[in-house]
């Protein structure tokens, strides 16, 4: 195996179709968009350079700013909330589930295969006022609180997406976790039992050291994925009301493909592909301490 894996020639033919794959479906639109970023005009018209004017106005574009606080903030609560959940839920399956863990996994794990449009719809139905008033609305009246106009305002918007979110993704991080707490040796749990750890230091001390990598797995799988988070917004508020809950992907959706600024477009994609990178390099940096140290 060393031999071969020492084999220039033979890491070639081995990584060289996967990586000629990615440069061409990664790499390359990239790279194209970064030229895009440096030229201004659409197919129509045509595409002159104007240099560095669409980095000018990225930063003193308010509604960049804007898009880029409500991006930051998504990210990071549907981020704790997606692993949080998760977490929970797969050391739920281990400790006291895990004879009916098939059945309660398949449950939990049924809306991650739900179409993004349907869950939105589901959501709209649930959480509406008008015409008709949804369950939760009718729940508020019955003990008195008196309906909400969920989509009404940005605050009470932005935590019914995150709900829709959450509840949307929490199987596959809980189904990605119990994968990494299934293989922690049943001996090792025994043991620690007997030398007198039990409940949150049996987690703490055990359990969390040991699925730490595929705990940071998770936490990079859903930092970047909500970094990137395009259609349940769209299915849900669309961007509303206002630009309250719109993304820096949508405003860069709605640059390019509305208003025809590629250019624009480009560079917003840019900025966006850039905070993606550093939040990966920062989460791998933390991911290097090592838990089983204290």
């Amino acid at each position: 195996m060393h031999r071969v894996l020492g084999d220039r020639r033979a890491i070639l033919i081995l990584v060289g179709p996967a990586l000629l794959v990615y440069s061409l479906i990664m790499l390359v639109p990239m790279v194209w968009s970064l030229g895009y970023s440096f030229t201004k005009g659409n197919t129509i018209d045509g595409f002159t350079g104007n240099g560095l004017d669409n980095f000018h106005r990225l930063f003193t574009d308010p509604a960049v700013r804007q898009a880029l606080w409500f991006t930051l903030k998504y990210a990071v609560v549907v981020t704790v909330g997606q692993v949080a959940v998760g977490y929970l839920l797969s050391l739920l399956y281990i400790f006291f589930l895990k004879r009916a863990s098939g059945l309660i996994r398949t449950l939990v794990f049924f809306p991650v295969v739900l179409p993004t449009v349907a869950v939105g719809l589901l959501f709209q139905k649930f959480f509406q006022v008008a015409p008709q008033t949804g369950p939760v609305n009718s729940l508020l009246d019955m003990v008195g609180i008196g309906s909400v106009d969920w989509f009404g305002s940005a605050g009470s918007a932005f935590w019914v997406l995150i709900l829709m979110d959450i509840w949307r993704s929490m199987g596959f991080y809980a189904v990605l976790l119990f994968a990494g707490l299934v293989d922690i040796p049943d001996e090792i749990l025994e043991s620690a039992r007997l030398d007198g750890a039990s409940g949150l230091r049996l987690i703490r001390h055990i359990v969390l050291p040991l699925s730490f990598p595929v705990l940071m797995s998770s936490l990079i799988f859903s930092i970047n994925g909500t970094l990137k988070v395009f259609d349940s917004i769209v299915a849900l508020t669309g961007g509303g009301p206002g630009n309250a809950t719109t993304p820096l992907t949508l405003y860069m959706f709605q640059t390019s493909f509305t208003y025809s600024d590629y250019g624009y477009g480009s560079a917003i994609a840019l900025l966006l592909t850039v905070m993606c990178l550093l939040v990966t390099l920062v989460v791998f940096r933390v991911s290097r301490r090592d838990l089983t140290k204290g």
